[in-house]
């Protein structure tokens, strides 16, 4: 069972886009992740949200002009994104066991889904996303690496992410300490770009 899971018990849909909605509500930027994205490809380019929650992520990106496409183990959260954006693409899929085309220039994954996988499986998923880009593509993935940054106790390192990656064959591009692009510092939240190697 994934982390997730065992947190939320897949119910947690609707209280979490409420709470998404209070942020909002108050003034907080929603939307660092899609603006991120944004700056590597240009628009009308095929993203894949994977580990999509409500579609967040992917909502905004569509806005924007994105060719994009969903992907959550947990169908209260794709309950919400459906509801939220009907003419969207969203598949209940578990990333461990995700088969798709390689044609998307962008696989996302934000929102701590590399932390809260199930253990054991990070390599597995690393090469399936891996193998839903196009040459060239680009993973781009942020997750907590401390207690500070995760609702779980950190698991998954820096070290052993890059090592799945390039097992998956994907070379490093970039690393920032968030989504706004600060310059990583060895602190608890990384946000790694990757490209796969026969671009």
């Amino acid at each position: 069972m994934n982390r997730w899971t065992e947190l939320t018990g897949d119910t947690s849909g609707e209280d979490y886009a409420a709470r998404f909605a209070a942020l909002a509500r108050s003034g907080k930027d929603m939307h660092g992740e899609a603006r991120f994205c944004a700056a590597l490809v240009p628009a009308g380019a095929r993203v894949l949200d994977a580990g999509c929650g409500t579609g967040r992520v992917a909502i905004r990106l569509a806005e924007l002009g994105y060719d994009c496409t969903g992907v959550d183990v947990d169908a209260s959260m794709l309950a919400v994104a459906r509801k939220q954006a009907p003419g969207l693409p969203w598949y209940r899929t578990d990333l461990a066991e995700l088969s798709v085309e390689p044609e998307y220039d962008l696989v996302v994954a934000a929102g701590n889904v590399m932390a809260l996988l199930a253990p054991g499986t990070e390599a597995a998923v690393v090469a399936r996303l891996a193998g839903a880009l196009r040459p060239g593509g680009l993973l781009v993935a942020g997750f907590g690496l401390d207690a500070a940054h995760l609702p779980v106790p950190p698991g998954l390192t820096l070290t052993e992410y890059d090592a799945h990656c390039a097992a998956a064959g994907l070379t490093p591009v970039d690393r920032f300490a968030t989504w706004d692009a600060a310059p990583y510092d060895d602190g608890g939240y990384a946000v790694s770009v990757h490209r796969r190697g026969d671009g």
